[in-house]
C-alpha cells in the first residue's frame, strides 16, 4: 500500500508546493511593485506631475504591464493548484484499478474473496481521503511560510532608534540644548533594508559618507539658534538629529544635561515640536489634524493656536470651518493655508524646543511677517531651532551657525557674521543684491 499511494502523493505535493512557493513570492514582489507605483504615482501630487507632462497613457501602459504581471501570475498559481488536485485524483483512480485488476485475478485463481477485494478498495478509498487532505495541508503550508518569513523578518528587524532599559525622562521646564562634538552619517540601504525585498529595491554599494562633523554648539533655554548654509550642507540632518529621528554616530546630544540615548521616547518627542518645509496633512478635518498634537485640547485652546498661526481668516471661509476635510496631505489648501495649520498644530502641542525646517518658506511677505510677529510671542522663554534660506527670518537670532559640507564654518550675529566678510555675507549679498536700496 505505500508503494502505491503515499509516496506519488507526498512527491508530487512536495513538487507543486515548490512551485506554488516561488509563485508566491514573485506574485508578493510584483504586487508590491504595483502597490508603490499606485501610490506614488497615482495620487493627487503624482497624477497633477503626470498630466501636466503629458504622460496619462505612458502611465496607464506601465501600470496595465506591472498587472497583467500579477494577473499571469495568479493563473499560473490556480493551474498548479488544479493540476495538484487532478494528480491526486489520477493517482487514487490508478491505485483502485490496480487493486481491482490485482484482486480480480486472484479471486478469480479463489485466492483472495470477492468481498476482501471490495474491503481492500475501501480501505484504499479511505486512506486517499486524508492523504489528500495532508497534501493540500502541505501546499498550503509552503505558500503560506511565504507571508511568515516577511513578516518575521519586519519583526526581527532592529529598530535605529531604541530605548534603554534604564533610561530616563528629560528633566521638565526650559530646555538647554547642547551638541557635543556630533557625528553622523545616514545608514546604507543593506543595513536597513529587508531581504525579502532585495529582489525589487537597487541597493547603493557605496558607503555613506558622514553628513555631519564634528557639531558642537549650546542653546541656552529661550534662545534661537539659525541654521543657514547651501543646499546639502546637513541643516536638515541636525535638525532630525535634535528630535531624535536618528541616533547620532558620534558625540552626544544632550537637553537639560541628558544625552537623548538615555532619555525615554516619550519624554523626548513631548519636549519637541517641528514645523518640516513640506507640511504633511492627514486626509481628515482641520480640527482632527490639529488634535492629533493635543488629542484632549479645549475649543479656546484650538481658537488660540488657529488665532496665533494667522489661519483664522483662512477657516472661517472654509464651508464647514474647522471641520472641513482638506484632503490627501492637504492639497485643498494653498501651500501657506496648509503651513499656518501646521504651524498651528505646533502652538497647539506648545513643546519646549521647537525646530522650524523652513517653516515660512511657501509664505508670501504679508503672511510671513504675520507669522514672524506670531513666533515672536509663542517661542517666547522656548528654546527653538531655525533653518532658513530667507535670512531676513533670523536676523535677530541669538546665533547664528553657518554649516558647508557638514561642518559649522562661522557662528555669531548677524551683524557680525556680515562684517566678517565669509559665506554668510556672500548668501546675504546674493539674496538682497536684486533689491532696491532704501
Amino acid at each position: 500500500m505505500r508503494i502505491i499511494g503515499l509516496h506519488p502523493v507526498e512527491g508530487e505535493a512536495g513538487v507543486v508546493g515548490r512551485q506554488l512557493r516561488a509563485l508566491t513570492k514573485e506574485s508578493y514582489d510584483k504586487v508590491a511593485e504595483m502597490n508603490n507605483l499606485m501610490i506614488e504615482r497615482f495620487n493627487v501630487a503624482g497624477a497633477m506631475v503626470s498630466k501636466v507632462f503629458g504622460r496619462p497613457g505612458d502611465e496607464t501602459e506601465m501600470f496595465a504591464k506591472k498587472a497583467s504581471r500579477v494577473r499571469d501570475i495568479s493563473l499560473k498559481a490556480g493551474i498548479y493548484g488544479r493540476l495538484l488536485f487532478i494528480g491526486l485524483g489520477l493517482v487514487a483512480s490508478l491505485a483502485v484499478s490496480v487493486v481491482y485488476g490485482w484482486g480480480g485475478v486472484e479471486a478469480v485463481s479463489r485466492t483472495l474473496d470477492v468481498g476482501t477485494v471490495v474491503a481492500l478498495v475501501s480501505y484504499l478509498l479511505r486512506l486517499y481521503g486524508p492523504l489528500t487532505a495532508l497534501s493540500s495541508l502541505q501546499v498550503d503550508v509552503m505558500t503560506t511560510l511565504v507571508s511568515f518569513e516577511r513578516v518575521f523578518e519586519v519583526l526581527d528587524l532592529k529598530p535605529m532608534v531604541t530605548e534603554k532599559p534604564d533610561a530616563g525622562p528629560i528633566p521638565g521646564g526650559p530646555v538647554r540644548v547642547e551638541f557635543d562634538g556630533v557625528g553622523f552619517r545616514y545608514p546604507t540601504a543593506a543595513e536597513v533594508s529587508l531581504a525579502s525585498l532585495e529582489s525589487v529595491a537597487v541597493l547603493s554599494q557605496h558607503p555613506e559618507r558622514d553628513v555631519l562633523e564634528d557639531i558642537s554648539f549650546v542653546a541656552e533655554p529661550g534662545q534661537m539658534i539659525a541654521l543657514v548654509g547651501p543646499s546639502g550642507a546637513g541643516k536638515t540632518t541636525l535638525a532630525q538629529l535634535a528630535a531624535r529621528l536618528y541616533d547620532v554616530k558620534a558625540g552626544a546630544i544632550r537637553f537639560n544635561g541628558v544625552d537623548l540615548r538615555d532619555a525615554t521616547l516619550d519624554s523626548v518627542r513631548g519636549a519637541v515640536g517641528m514645523v518640516m518645509q513640506d507640511a504633511h496633512m492627514f486626509h481628515d478635518s482641520i480640527r482632527a489634524n490639529l488634535l492629533y498634537a493635543k488629542p484632549g485640547a479645549t475649543e479656546a485652546e484650538l481658537a488660540q493656536a488657529v488665532g496665533d498661526a494667522h489661519v483664522a481668516s483662512v477657516i472661517a471661509l472654509l464651508p464647514q470651518g474647522l471641520d472641513t476635510v482638506i484632503g490627501d496631505r492637504g492639497h485643498r489648501l494653498s501651500g501657506g493655508e496648509k503651513q499656518r495649520v501646521a504651524i498651528a498644530r505646533l502652538l497647539l502641542k506648545a513643546p519646549a524646543f521647537v525646530i522650524l525646517d523652513e517653516a515660512t518658506a511657501h509664505l508670501d511677505s504679508e503672511s510671513e511677517r504675520a507669522i514672524q510677529e506670531a513666533f515672536t510671542t509663542a517661542l517666547r522663554g522656548r528654546t527653538s531651532l531655525v533653518i532658513a534660506h530667507r535670512l531676513s527670518t533670523i536676523q535677530k537670532a541669538d546665533q547664528i551657525l553657518v554649516l558647508e559640507k557638514g561642518r559649522i564654518i562661522e557662528r555669531g550675529r548677524h551683524e557680525d557674521l556680515l562684517r566678517a566678510g565669509g559665506l554668510y555675507e556672500r548668501l546675504y549679498r546674493t539674496q538682497f543684491s536684486a533689491q532696491p536700496k532704501t
